[in-house]
């Protein structure tokens, strides 16, 4: 029995990479911060915020991750430009901001992958649909 694999384009490779490189960003920033690793957390916050900008079939995700990136650049912001700063920004945040950090990942993560499984308006299977729907 001959396998009638499809032959994946440039395109689905770079749809699959960013997909890979948003859901692994947005998981790993609510790993960061819980491990007291917040200022690291920044690169992820930032490759989730750009690859969800720059592709267009994550668009349903960009205010999840807007809203992540706001969320992350508050503490960020206040540990900046305060009097007293700590050596670390996990040891200056105030426990409320991690918290709000925690739960705009998880609402990202889980608008990724419940935008993942809609079904699809133009046929295929759901696991085939490669966008995300547009936000209201």
């Amino acid at each position: 029995m001959p396998s009638t694999s499809h032959p994946r384009t440039q395109e689905d490779r770079a749809t699959r990479r960013a997909d890979r490189t948003t859901i692994i960003s947005i998981w790993s920033v609510p790993v960061l911060v819980i491990g007291q690793l917040a200022m690291l957390a920044i690169v992820p916050v930032t490759l989730a915020l750009i690859v969800s900008l720059r592709h267009a079939h994550l668009r349903g995700l960009r205010r999840w991750t807007v809203a992540l990136a706001a969320a992350y650049a508050t503490p960020l912001i206040l540990w900046a430009i305060g009097p007293e700063r700590a050596p670390s920004l996990s040891k200056d945040m105030h426990p409320a901001f991690a918290a709000l950090i925690v739960v705009a990942a998880l609402a990202a993560a889980t608008a990724f992958h419940l935008g993942r499984r809609r079904p699809s308006t133009t046929g295929g299977s759901s696991s085939e649909r490669s966008d995300f729907p547009a936000a209201p």
